[in-house]
């Protein structure tokens, strides 16, 4: 029974360090780059991943203080905060970034791409149904976008996409994006 209710009394300090360390948490993700949830890349990933247990681990911990929580916190928001301003540099972008991927160009699988991107045939095929797409001769073109959406141009009632729009999508041997004559 005392493995059930022992320390009692020092569950209003639980409570009370949990509030706080998670206000503290919201307060620093609001002060932070306006990103929805969808946009989440892996290291915006790692970081709510990080938050979270310290949300969870250090109010139930009798060795670490709120201060300590609150300090290893704002530790992880700014490196999390900084990562996202240095992005912003192509190097940095690359390392931390996956490259968009063209999986589809005129309604024909590209396979080696679908391969890098770890994406099945059945895979593709759940994200074109979510744009409404029910057949890949409608599809001019579907872009794996480097968050994990798809984009896709279709083949008829859209306007060809520029050069600029689509030339950070990375071919890796690939040939050159097919362009049509106007």
């Amino acid at each position: 029974m005392d493995q059930i209710v022992s320390h009692v009394g020092s569950l209003g300090w639980v409570a009370l360090k949990a509030l706080l360390l998670f206000l503290t948490a919201v307060a620093g993700f609001r002060l932070a780059e306006r990103r929805t949830v969808a946009q989440m890349g892996a290291f915006d990933f790692v970081a709510a991943v990080a938050v979270g247990a310290v949300v969870g681990r250090v109010p139930n911990s009798t060795t670490t203080s709120f201060l300590q929580g609150a300090v290893t916190l704002i530790a992880i928001l700014a490196a999390h905060a900084l990562l996202t301003r240095l992005r912003y540099h192509g190097t940095i972008a690359a390392l931390v970034d996956h490259p968009p991927r063209l999986l589809v160009v005129h309604g024909r699988v590209k396979e080696s791409q679908m391969r890098r991107s770890g994406l099945t045939r059945g895979d593709l095929f759940a994200l074109l149904r979510g744009h409404d797409v029910h057949a890949l001769a409608d599809v001019r073109y579907a872009i794996f976008e480097h968050r994990g959406t798809l984009s896709v141009v279709r083949e008829r009632g859209q306007r060809d996409p520029d050069g600029e729009i689509l030339e950070i999508v990375h071919h890796h041997g690939d040939a050159p994006l097919p362009r049509e004559e106007t």
